[in-house]
């Protein structure tokens, strides 16, 4: 991402460059120093943040936590069956003969065995419903970015998010947070 985005500010300076000397060549009978004019605008935003600004945001959060509070409760379930299971399974073995112990054994192995692999397909299916209900709320905010952006003119937009972008030039960029905001609620009070 980092390595897009120096491509794309030396893309920037270069044509900037360019289009400076083509005015110094071309106006070479004026004296006066060019100014520059930006011939690529960029528009910058934290997307996490717009994500999170959105309506539709707090529902999804809402069926995420239900969904994992469904997981935690079968979880727990078969952590205490397996921990009643265990304790039966101390308490008779000085009792049991040699095959009913190895039999228990195997079966409180395999159980154990079993919940492990249940709690790692919880995890990736709670991240897979998660990923399922987050698109279409990224769809949305990934066209009103573009709508904003084509309103105003801008080249690129940049995420903000994670320090990807450490310096943006406020001359040749236009923070457009408040306005994706603005338009997300207009988008939420019409549906």
């Amino acid at each position: 991402m980092k390595k897009y985005f120096l491509l794309i500010m030396l893309f920037a300076a270069l044509t900037s460059a360019a289009q400076t000397e083509t005015n110094l060549v071309s106006d070479s009978t004026q004296l006066s120093t060019p100014t520059l004019q930006p011939s690529i605008l960029i528009g910058y935003l934290s997307y996490d943040s717009a994500l999170v600004s959105m309506p539709q945001y707090n529902d999804v959060e809402k069926k995420m936590g239900d969904m994992r509070k469904a997981y935690e409760t079968e979880l727990k379930r078969v952590e205490e069956e397996f921990n009643e299971k265990y304790e039966a399974f101390l308490e008779g073995r000085k009792d049991f003969p040699r095959t009913i112990l190895l039999k228990r054994q195997t079966e409180l192995e395999q159980l154990l065995q079993r919940n492990i692999e249940f709690k790692e397909q919880s995890l990736k299916q709670l991240a897979e419903a998660r990923k399922e209900a987050m698109k279409p709320l990224q769809q949305l905010l990934n066209e009103t970015i573009a709508r904003i952006a084509h309103t105003h003119g801008l080249t690129l937009v940049v995420n903000t998010d994670a320090n990807a972008c450490p310096f943006i030039d406020a001359a040749l960029s236009r923070d457009i947070s408040q306005e994706v905001r603005m338009e997300l609620a207009k988008v939420a009070t019409v549906q």
